[in-house]
């Protein structure tokens, strides 16, 4: 059994490809109309074949409660892996990414929280 496809709820669709695209590097997989809504996905450019990030509207009436008690606590709602937490920290803020928490060391990992305009904080972490 492996993951194929994972999801992040978004309140646009169009706003976060832009920013998981142009601002976090990801590469669009596949957009599919879906009546208003599209089955919008992302892959690393390092990883076109793994899984993929669906970029999932956020309409269900569960969803966006959910999304605000997570961030209203601190709590990402997932982690991407990179090599250097504190170099991609320095890269997506100059980009003008805000971040909830700055690079800390707890033991052998390093983390980082941000905003993803689209209501989610996303968590970096060192591989």
């Amino acid at each position: 059994m492996r993951i194929v496809v994972t999801s992040v709820f978004v309140d646009d669709q169009e706003k976060a490809l832009r920013f998981y695209t142009e601002t976090l590097g990801f590469v669009k997989k596949a957009d599919v109309p879906l009546g208003d809504a599209r089955w919008l996905t992302v892959v690393s450019p390092e990883d076109p074949d793994g899984t993929e990030l669906l970029l999932e509207p956020d309409g269900h009436p569960a969803v966006r409660p959910f999304k605000q008690a997570l961030v209203e606590d601190g709590i990402p709602l997932t982690s991407f892996a990179v090599d250097d937490v504190q170099s991609e920290f320095e890269r997506l803020r100059t980009l003008g990414v805000a971040f909830t928490q700055e690079p800390v060391a707890a033991g052998d990992v390093t983390t980082a929280v941000f905003d993803d305009t689209c209501g989610n904080l996303i968590q970096i972490a060192n591989t």
